[in-house]
């Protein structure tokens, strides 16, 4: 009993009872569907006085206990008897329909596999059924002989069921040919059914109801597929009538024979492409993703592509459009060429209210940009980002942040576009959603850095707009761009003009005697309010195009009760911001160091300085003020005092820094960004699968044409390409053998091994088990349960292995979450000369998280945002061997399948400590984040922390 000792230690002998009775309940159960927990079940006596009853209603409960009993393992054979005398008489409908569940669910054979003697008393009773006057009758007999697989019970029964084929009524006639399929596919239906193609042949050509009709031509497509092929090419032209799952059904026939014979694929294909003016969706779905699975001719792609696109746009359900844009997408992987085509027709999906669906189709849309389609996509982008400024909206915000970093994508990826959405986009630079805002200012100063001739323009429309930004982080990167790229005279006093009107009048806090006293005579350092006066900013209008606004705006009071209504850099600074404070003072610094190189009058400079560590030296008296949320930090404190000293005293290698590394740095970080995304596709592409030396060419010139289609010539072609250039796939069967798992060992009477197909949800095991005794094995059962977040769909079918035969089974396991699960079990089976049970112990296989967690890429502020959000799951101590930090870097990558979102260059990997951030998302759409932070000690050794 291992599996019992297993099944207790896992449990850890808590509720050992439970997993007892559980174990117990398999090994008693047969080969069943269905476990039904019966708190009080009936005893035989209480069924059988029921059944002899005259009560119709009492029998209907009766027979509903007995078929529970049975799926419950008690089989009660005294019980069959009494249902033969008093239920097989029964004119009742429930009683009858309840009676063909019970036969079902019934054991019919012994333990060596014959019927048992008893079951010839039903044949009579099924054959009176399938004569019965009632349709009802006859079809719901029709449909429990699908299900029975002992042929002693079929073959006086077969006349009765052709004989149904020409019944009056649909229904019958419908159930009648699904009889004839399923007793066709027994191992000695063909002996059953000898003309069983040809009747239903003849049944096919003159039936007019459409569910027997394609019952009738999915039989012959599996059985006698020359002669479906030939109803099918006969009535090509009624092609279109016909009712949609006839229609589904043909195109399961031709998937079959082209993969079968893919000669025939040329005349098939016509077919799908007549199939593709269906009226029924789903017929159209079906016939592009067959079309994509047989031919890989640009036109058939193209064809495929516009059906997904129509669907996309028409369909209503967003389960459909995602479904659908996962075939786009892999479309794009193999077809980019032929998709650049329909990208206008894809961005149709972004006026689809939910999230998701806007997502994917900008990720799909940004892969398909080229020169030639990029106007029109910024020109859509552009008319979606002025819809979001309509305050009804819905999610607004998050919808214009997908825009914006759609727009920086292409902006990066094609410079000549940014002239045409810099404006646009730095509109939104005060906008509500910060991360929005960010993505906005971090796009401006990507491309004042690379687009010297914006520059100038970019830096105009950013001192217009300064005054709208309210989030702390944007402005300190604005002013960044200010202080780092206003280059003339005129550029440096309107950006320190714009740095003094988001300050508003100094000092930043009233002094104690004109807070007590409002008639108090007041100075220069007075929190009286002064006029601004009046900014003109363009504003965006509703068909897109610009209008001047003007507005005169007054200074409101500069204390901390009204911090929300001042400037926003005052205001930001009364919130105890004080790292922007020292970004304020680096950007004034800046400006007036660069200012007196460019030559003007010494008491001009002087006086800029002056007023500069003024506005320094308020910020340094403000963090002294004792009623502040939070007090001056020592760094931001170390920052403003570094540039009074250098603003006082300054010198030549201090300012060739400020003034001229910062820059460099930036620059450098921009250029190492776009060649580490080059050199990342350059690696793609270097992946692919070259050709084998012993390949064979093909030369489609000496090929004869006559008589192929368009599409059969575009397929040899585009074959002839894809071997050229190596981009054949991974034989498949070489791909399993990278995956199988050995279940047992050599030494086994059974030895089984399974291939373990992760997708998503999913987990799928085909077991092969092969017979190694040379007796026939019975009841060959493999049992399975499973551990963590997984769940067994079904219970694998008993098969009967004959010496040396292997089959193969399969198993579908549900996936709930990325915890690690493990799979264990036995084969159990019977045979002569063992033990009447024989269980061999199956290996564990374990479900590693890796399956579901895939590299991502996101941006540096919404891993910020989630960093803060999401809790820590774990702080993991560096002890390793490794004593490089970019290579234990990369062994974290390769061993975590994420991917690393911080730069890291050959200088920061040399200096002896690293810090990066990886990213990672799995198929559930949990996101993981992981901080990698190690240095190298002075024994060598690397210590550190990575913290999940």
């Amino acid at each position: 009993w291992p599996w019992v000792r297993g099944i207790l230690q896992v449990y850890q002998f808590k509720g050992a009872a439970r997993a007892l009775a559980t174990v117990m309940a398999s090994i008693n159960e047969k080969s069943c569907s269905l476990l039904v927990f019966n708190d009080k079940p009936s005893s035989y006596n209480e069924i059988k006085d029921a059944l002899e009853g005259s009560d119709s209603d009492a029998k209907v409960l009766a027979m509903k206990r007995a078929v529970m009993a049975i799926l419950n393992g008690e089989q009660m054979p005294q019980l069959f008897i009494t249902i033969v005398r008093y239920v097989l008489p029964s004119e009742d409908h429930a009683v009858q329909k309840l009676l063909l569940l019970y036969l079902e669910a019934l054991q019919k054979t012994d333990s060596a596999g014959k019927l048992l003697p008893e079951m010839i008393l039903i044949c009579q009773n099924l054959r009176n059924n399938l004569q019965h006057p009632n349709e009802y009758l006859r079809g719901i007999t029709l449909r429990f002989l699908c299900r029975i697989k002992e042929e002693e019970i079929l073959e006086p029964l077969v006349p009765s069921i052709l004989a149904n084929l020409e019944h009056r009524h649909s229904y019958v006639r419908r159930n009648a040919v699904l009889a004839v399929n399923s007793i066709y596919k027994l191992p000695r239906g063909e002996l059953l059914l000898q003309d069983a193609p040809e009747t239903l042949e003849t049944v096919l050509r003159s039936e007019q109801d459409l569910s027997t009709k394609r019952n009738a031509f999915v039989m012959l497509s599996n059985f006698a597929q020359d002669k479906a092929a030939r109803y099918l090419f006969e009535n090509i032209e009624s092609l279109s009538t016909w009712g949609d799952i006839l229609q589904m059904a043909v195109l399961d026939m031709i998937t079959k024979v082209c993969r079968t014979n893919p000669g025939e694929k040329g005349r098939y294909i016509k077919v799908i492409l007549a199939l593709l003016q269906s009226s029924s969706t789903a017929v159209v779905y079906e016939c592009a993703v067959s079309l994509v699975s047989l031919s890989q001719a640009p036109s058939a792609i193209r064809a495929a592509a516009n059906c997904f696109c129509t669907l996309l746009a028409s369909q209503s359900d967003n389960n459909v459009k995602l479904i659908v844009l996962d075939r786009i997408q892999e479309l794009k992987e193999k077809h980019r060429d032929v998709m650049q085509d329909v990208l206008m027709d894809i961005l149709r999906a972004l006026s689809s209210p939910n999230m998701d669906i806007r997502q994917k189709t900008l990720d799909i849309a940004m892969d398909l940009v080229v020169m030639r389609n990029i106007d029109e996509v910024v020109q859509v982008l552009k008319k979606e980002i002025v819809k979001t400024q309509n305050k009804d909206f819905e999610k607004g915000g998050e919808y214009r942040q997908m825009l914006v970093q759609a727009i920086h994508a292409c902006a990066v990826k094609f410079p000549d576009v940014a002239s045409s959405v810099v404006h646009l986009l730095m509109d939104f630079l005060g906008d509500s959603n910060i991360a929005s805002a960010l993505d906005v200012v971090f796009f401006v100063r990507e491309i004042t850095e690379t687009n010297t001739k914006l520059r100038a323009g970019i830096l105009e429309r950013l001192r217009d707009t300064f005054y709208q930004i309210r989030s702390s982080r944007v402005c300190s990167c604005a002013l960044w761009t200010l202080g780092e790229y206003s280059g003339t005279v005129e550029e440096i006093r309107a950006a320190i003009e714009v740095v003094r009107a988001g300050l508003g009048p100094l000092p930043l806090l009233a002094k104690e005697g004109d807070a007590k006293d409002d008639d108090a005579p007041k100075d220069q350092g007075s929190a009286v309010a002064a006029p601004a006066p009046a900014r003109a900013r363009p504003a965006v209008l509703a068909d897109g195009t610009y209008a001047t606004q003007t507005a005169v705006v007054e200074a409101p009071l500069a204390s901390a009760s009204a911090a929300s209504s001042a400037p926003n850099l005052r205001a930001l600074l009364l919130g105890s911001d004080f790292f922007l404070g020292g970004v304020i003072a680096g950007t004034l610094t800046k400006l007036a160091l660069r200012l007196a190189k460019l030559g003007v009058p010494a008491a001009a400079a002087h006086a800029t300085s002056a007023q500069a560590m003024l506005t320094i030296v308020s910020i340094l008296r403000l963090g002294e003020a004792p009623n502040l949320p939070n007090p001056l930090d020592d760094d931001s404190r170390a920052r403003m005092m570094a540039c009074l000293t250098l603003l006082a005293r300054p010198d030549e290698e201090t300012v060739a820094v400020w003034l001229g590394d910062c820059r460099n740095s930036f620059a450098a970080l921009t250029r190492e960004k776009v060649t580490r995304e080059a050199a990342e596709a350059k690696k793609a592409a270097e992946s692919r699968t070259a050709c084998q030396p012993d390949d064979l060419i093909d030369f489609v010139q000496l090929k004869v044409k006559k008589g192929l289609s368009q599409i059969e010539i575009e397929d040899q072609v585009t074959s002839d390409l894809h071997r050229a250039m190596g981009v054949d796939e991974e034989a498949p069967g070489v791909r399993r053998l990278n995956r199988v798992l050995q279940l047992t060992g050599f030494s086994d009477p059974v030895y089984a091994e399974a291939y373990v197909t992760v997708h998503q949800y999913d987990v799928v095991m085909d077991v092969t088990v092969v017979n190694r005794t040379p007796e026939t094995l019975q009841s060959v059962c493999l049992e399975l349960a499973t551990m963590g977040d997984l769940k067994l769909v079904e219970r694998p079918q008993v098969y009967t292995l004959a010496p040396g035969e292997s089959r193969v089974i399969r198993a579908n396991i549900k996936v709930s979450s990325t915890e690690t699960g493990v799979i264990f079990g036995n084969l159990v089976f019977e045979g002569t000369g063992y033990a009447d049970r024989n269980v061999v112990v199956l290996n564990d296989i374990h479900i590693d998280i890796m399956d579901y967690i895939s590299p991502a890429s996101c941006p540096d502020v919404k891993f910020r945002n989630m960093w803060a959000e999401f809790e820590w799951e774990n702080k993991v101590a560096v002890n390793t061997d490794i004593n490089e930090v970019d290579a234990f870097l990369q062994h974290i990558i390769a061993t975590t399948n994420m991917r690393c979102l911080t730069p890291i260059s050959k200088s920061d990997s040399s200096s002896g400590y690293l810090v990066a951030n990886l990213y990672a998302r799995s198929v559930f759409g949990e996101d993981a984040l992981v901080n990698v932070s190690v240095e190298k000690e002075a024994d060598g050794k690397l210590s550190g922390y990575i913290r999940i």
